[in-house]
């Protein structure tokens, strides 16, 4: 065999190897997109879960402040309107800002409450507000769980070279679920 069809059996190997290696990588990135996106699907569900128990909790909370607060009409009206609005958002980002205002209506209904010492007082308005609480719990760390897959995904994208393979298979940005202004990182405190 002469040196040249040597180097050239040489060259043919270290380009197949190299192209072995590129479709490796290829494929292993891609599939690790796949899984990250499967990952804030299934964060944004389960948040979704939570949201929809509280959807379902307000009406009965809404319900049984209306019979201590009769002339509160507004504050317990704006509360179910948040509500129906968040029940209907079809995105994650108006989620998120949906959200936001329901949790800023939510704080003027137990605004009103604090102003019905029988109210407080209450059985089924305590567990009513104990559930709520829970519930609340639950959605933070689906929040924190659904924010965490999203800011993993996001910055294997923008990182080279996993960025080249997010532009070839169209992984966009996902957003993250946070609050979107001051009023509502400030601290409540509620009291019964």
């Amino acid at each position: 065999m002469s040196t040249g069809a040597i180097v050239g059996i040489i060259i043919g190997g270290i380009v197949l190897l190299s192209l072995i290696i590129f479709i490796s990588w290829l494929v292993n990135t891609y599939n690790k997109f796949v899984k990250m996106k499967n990952n804030i699907e299934e964060g944004f569900s389960t948040m979704d879960v939570y949201l929809k128990k509280r959807y379902d909790l307000i009406p009965n909370l809404v319900e049984t402040v209306k019979g201590y607060a009769k002339h509160e009409n507004e504050a317990l009206t704006n509360v179910m309107n948040a509500r129906n609005a968040a029940m209907s958002s079809s995105d994650p980002e108006s989620r998120a800002k949906n959200e936001n205002a329901l949790s800023g209506t939510l704080k003027t209904l137990f605004a009103v409450s604090e102003n019905y010492p029988q109210l407080k007082a209450d059985k089924h308005f305590s567990d009513l507000m104990t559930q709520l609480n829970t519930i609340e719990t639950e959605i933070t760390s689906s929040r924190k769980y659904y924010n965490g897959c999203v800011k993993v995904y996001n910055t294997k994208r923008e990182l080279f070279p996993s960025s080249i393979i997010a532009k070839w298979f169209n992984f966009d940005k996902k957003p993250l679920f946070e609050v979107d202004n001051e009023e509502e990182r400030k601290n409540v405190k509620v009291q019964f």
